[in-house]
C-alpha cells in the first residue's frame, strides 16, 4: 500500500498554550484508523490541524500528504488536493442549498465544468442510498436540519466528493441506532468509489461494528500513546480509557 498520509512529530497549540505533542502517524490508502480517547484530549484538535484550521498554530513537525508538504497549505488548498473533513457541528448556510454547495465544491476541486444531468442523477441515487428525502437538495445547506440529517449531508458531500483522504469527526454524536447504521453505511459506499483512506474519531464503537478497521490510536492529553489493530478498540469498550490515562500520567511526571 502506497503512504497517503504521514504525520511527524506534529505539535500544535493556540494561543493559551500546546495541545498535541509530537504526534507520529502514517496512513495508507484504502486503510480505515480510528483514533479514540477521553474528552479533551485533542482528538478534534488533530482533525482540525491536519485540514488547516486558522484556529490551530503548527508549533512543530510536519504533514505530508501524497508524498507533498501540506504543513502551510491553506484548508481549501489540502480541499483541492483531496482532503475532506466532516465536522462534529456542521454549519448553517443560508441562502446556499445543499445541492449548489456541493456542486460548487466539486467545480472549485476539479477545475471544471459540470455535466448537470449526470450530477443531480448521481446525487439522487446518493441520496437514495442516505436515506435522505429528495426535498432537502434544495433546502438552505443545513438550516432547519435535524442532528441526524445534518450527518447524512455530510457522508452525502463526502461520497460525492470522493476525496483521497476523509477525517470524519465525531459524525455518530448524536445519533440513533437507525442513523448510525446509515452514517455507516455510506461509509462502506465511499470504500467501494475510491481507494481512499478514513481517520474516524469517536469515543463510541457503535459506528465500527459494522466497518473493517484497519488501525486504532488511543489520544491522551495531546500524546498518542498507543496504537494497535481492531483489538484495541474492544478492550477500550470493556476497560475505557483509566489505563492509558494512568500510563500516560506515569511517563511525563
Amino acid at each position: 500500500m502506497s503512504k497517503l498520509l504521514e504525520v511527524k512529530n506534529l505539535s500544535v497549540g493556540i494561543a493559551d498554550g500546546q495541545i498535541l505533542k509530537d504526534v507520529n502517524l502514517t496512513i495508507n490508502a484504502g486503510e480505515i484508523h480510528v483514533l479514540m480517547g477521553p474528552n479533551g484530549a485533542g482528538k478534534s484538535t488533530f482533525g482540525n490541524a491536519l485540514m488547516g484550521s486558522p484556529v490551530y498554530n503548527v508549533l512543530s513537525g510536519k504533514i505530508l500528504f501524497d508524498g507533498e508538504d501540506i504543513t502551510e497549505f491553506t484548508p481549501d488548498k489540502r480541499a483541492k488536493a483531496g482532503m475532506f473533513m466532516s465536522f462534529q457541528n456542521p454549519l448553517e448556510v443560508p441562502g446556499v442549498s445543499l445541492e449548489s454547495f456541493i456542486r460548487n465544491s466539486i467545480r472549485q476541486k476539479t477545475g471544471k465544468p459540470i455535466k448537470i444531468f449526470s450530477f443531480k442523477k448521481e446525487m439522487e441515487e446518493t441520496m437514495e442510498l442516505l436515506n435522505m428525502d429528495s426535498s432537502y437538495a434544495e433546502r438552505d445547506l443545513n438550516v432547519g436540519f435535524s442532528g441526524g440529517e445534518k450527518k447524512k449531508a455530510e457522508i452525502l458531500q463526502m461520497l460525492m466528493l470522493s476525496p483521497k483522504f476523509a477525517i470524519l469527526d465525531e459524525t455518530d454524536s448524536g445519533l440513533d441506532v437507525d442513523a448510525v447504521r446509515t452514517v455507516s453505511k455510506g461509509i462502506r459506499e465511499y470504500q467501494k468509489r475510491t481507494d481512499g483512506a478514513l481517520l474516524i474519531i469517536t469515543h463510541n464503537a457503535a459506528i465500527l461494528e459494522a466497518l473493517d478497521v484497519d488501525h486504532a490510536h488511543v489520544i491522551v492529553k495531546g500524546r498518542l500513546v498507543t496504537s494497535g489493530g481492531p483489538e484495541l478498540i474492544e478492550t477500550i469498550n470493556k476497560n475505557g480509557f483509566e489505563e492509558f490515562i494512568r500510563e500516560a500520567e506515569t511517563d511525563h511526571e
